[in-house]
């Protein structure tokens, strides 16, 4: 049983990357030519966010069921959600943003699967508090989960390792995510981009074409944001992922369970004692 409903919890992530990745990457395979960039999954974002909702609902629901989330966890989840989601509010120099190394630190502190949980609900938040609702929303939504879950792959990797080692590793992870985040947002309107160019795509073109044309356009108009922004994140990490890291697992280790054992006492010997007394 236990077995089965850690297959049904992880069914559950796999099931919101699939959407997600289907989400980005089904405009590649419209036969239809491209539209104006403002019209962009103005038709099915709210489908995809309805269903990333759902999703991630039941995924928290399974992980309550099979014990690894309780109502403390739940509580942390939504406090951690709103911090990273003020975080956004702050703006660090070159376009880097506290929400980035806040969930990087969570996921490596709770695990891959909660800071699946944490990217997706803390952008929920930012994006209510910064006005940023619209077709994109979801699909930042799912970036920001994949980044949170993989930093807490990368947090179970290192955290047997020297304190200097663990967060020189978070701080090149939160780094390389600066650029990988950027260009995967992109990804939400590029098909629509209009032109002739090779900043655009267009129905037809190989694999090989549209890789290159990507690359064209995230040079142009991504690479030195991201660059900026990503060395943002790198330094709040460097400088604040110890405190915090210890902080959060001094929460998570709470939160573990604990199971005491008593010994018993052998049948034998209670009895021999039952007859002396009698």
């Amino acid at each position: 049983m236990i077995v089965i409903e850690r297959l049904r919890a992880g069914a559950v992530y796999v099931l919101l990357t699939a959407v997600g990745v289907a989400a980005f990457l089904y405009p590649f395979w419209l036969p239809s030519s491209t539209i104006d960039v403002d019209a962009a999954h103005a038709g099915d974002a709210p489908i995809v966010a309805g269903l990333v909702g759902l999703l991630a609902l039941g995924a928290v629901m399974l992980e309550i069921r099979r014990g690894t989330m309780n109502g403390a966890t739940v509580a942390i989840l939504g406090v951690l959600s709103a911090a990273a989601g003020m975080m956004k509010l702050l703006d660090l120099p070159g376009g880097g943003s506290g929400l980035f190394f806040l969930l990087i630190l969570g996921g490596a502190a709770f695990g891959p699967r909660f800071g699946f949980l944490l990217g997706l609900s803390s952008f929920a938040v930012g994006a209510v508090l910064t006005g940023g609702i619209g077709p994109w929303l979801p699909f930042q939504m799912l970036a920001l989960a994949w980044m949170g879950a993989g930093a807490g792959v990368v947090g179970l990797a290192v955290r047997r390792l020297p304190a200097w080692a663990e967060v020189g590793a978070l701080v090149a992870y939160g780094w390389m995510w600066g650029f990988v985040y950027g260009a995967i947002l992109n990804l939400w309107f590029w098909p629509w981009f209009a032109g002739d160019s090779q900043l655009s795509w267009r129905p037809g073109l190989s694999v090989g074409e549209t890789l290159s044309h990507y690359w064209s356009f995230y040079v142009a108009t991504s690479l030195a944001w991201d660059a900026a922004g990503a060395t943002a994140n790198a330094l709040a990490t460097a400088v604040l992922a110890r405190p915090v890291l210890r902080s959060l697992r001094r929460f998570a280790s709470r939160l573990t369970p604990a199971v005491e054992l008593e010994p018993l006492v052998p049948t034998a010997t209670a009895n021999l004692g039952t007859t002396a007394g009698s």
